[in-house]
């Protein structure tokens, strides 16, 4: 049987699933075709299919409708289903799962004999420089600590010579010191990697960070689709559990003060100042600016600590329904932004769609 769809590169997937009953039932509907490279963010709360969809990528589970084709190829459809050893994944569940009994160079070398460069040494010398895991090496799982189990848990995915990376929550059981030592070795995989990643997380600092694109799942459907930078900047969709609101910006590093340890970025035709960070002069830099962290004001105060004073124009005025507050979207230059306000400073403002502001933020309080 010919299970070839087409020479479309991606992954299309098509999954209808139900599983339980009254209280405890669950069902999970999606329809998405995603890039065949880059890393795609899966994102939501906790029981909103995040992990069921990554499941049924694998073939860990079947969904009882759609399909699955990667690069053209059929994993799965409603009369044909290709075992899960069969598929070409790589694996990065939440805990590391690494053999005890084995060192990191035995888990490593497991991993590669089920890949298909069993024999490529150059590979496996590429992932371990990648990942630097060189020390490790011949070290039991239980001597290493979370995160350099987990790269070595990655590495070890990644031996397999995948045609897709699934990782699930990888970050979920490290402290925040581990995560942010682990989270570089995860950007340097966005540049490296050939093959498409499926990041499963519920932490916006990670997924801004590490995705190109992002799909908002919520009690088993998509609520939103699209660029991170697009998704995480809607008004309309509580990204995270306080339901904070704002907008993502890109740009780069054009220039670093080392006297106030500080780095301007250039966004568009807007700069704005950050604490300085291992970012370089000309890296591109991922930011996020909370609608709660930004500030309307008539005139630009140059009296201020605010650093970040930036011309903008009133688009848009959405009163809150449960809180004395309105949500006021600002265009700064070409880049938009949202600011949240009391009703009565809107009203004192006599702000209105059109009323030319300074929008302020400070420089402390925007996260990368």
């Amino acid at each position: 049987m010919d299970n070839t769809a087409s020479q479309n590169t991606g992954l299309d997937l098509r999954f209808q699933l139900m599983r339980g009953n009254g209280a405890d039932a669950f069902a999970l509907d999606i329809d998405v075709t995603l890039p065949g490279s880059g890393i795609t963010a899966l994102f939501g709360p906790s029981g909103s299919g995040k992990t069921t969809v990554l499941r049924c990528i694998a073939g860990l589970e079947r969904a009882q409708i759609g399909h699955c084709y990667l690069n053209g190829q059929c994993w799965q459809r409603d009369d044909y289903f290709l075992a899960t050893h069969r598929r070409a994944i790589g694996y990065v569940f939440q805990e590391s799962s690494l053999f005890p009994h084995l060192s990191a160079e035995g888990n490593l070398r497991y991993g590669m004999k089920r890949g298909r460069r069993s024999k490529d040494n150059r590979h496996f010398c590429e992932l371990v420089e990648l990942m630097d895991i060189g020390s490790l090496l011949g070290r039991l799982p239980h001597t290493l600590s979370g995160g350099e189990r987990q790269r070595v848990a990655i590495a070890r995915a990644l031996l397999v010579a995948p045609d897709i990376l699934l990782m699930d929550e990888p970050l979920a059981a490290l402290d925040t010191r581990r995560r942010l030592d682990i989270l570089p070795y995860l950007e340097s995989l966005r540049s490296e990697l050939k093959v498409p990643v499926i990041y499963v997380s519920h932490a916006i600092d990670e997924v801004m960070r590490l995705a190109d694109g992002a799909v908002i799942l919520e009690q088993g459907k998509v609520v939103a689709q699209g660029s991170v930078a697009d998704v995480f900047s809607s008004p309309d969709i509580p990204l995270d559990a306080d339901g904070s609101t704002g907008v993502i910006w890109e740009g780069v590093v054009s220039s670093v003060d080392n006297q106030w340890q500080l780095m301007n970025i250039r966004c568009g035709d807007m700069d704005t100042w950050l604490p300085a960070s291992e970012h370089q002069v000309g890296q591109r830099v991922r930011m996020r600016i909370l609608a709660r962290d930004v500030s309307v004001a008539l005139s630009d105060h140059t009296d201020s600590s605010i650093v970040n004073r930036l011309p903008a124009t009133v688009t848009d005025i959405v009163e809150s329904t449960t809180e004395p507050t309105v949500l006021i979207h600002l265009k700064a230059g070409r880049q938009t932004l949202l600011a949240h306000v009391t009703r009565r400073s809107a009203e004192h403002l006599k702000l209105h769609v059109g009323s030319r502001v300074w929008a302020q933020i400070k420089s402390a309080a925007i996260s990368r």
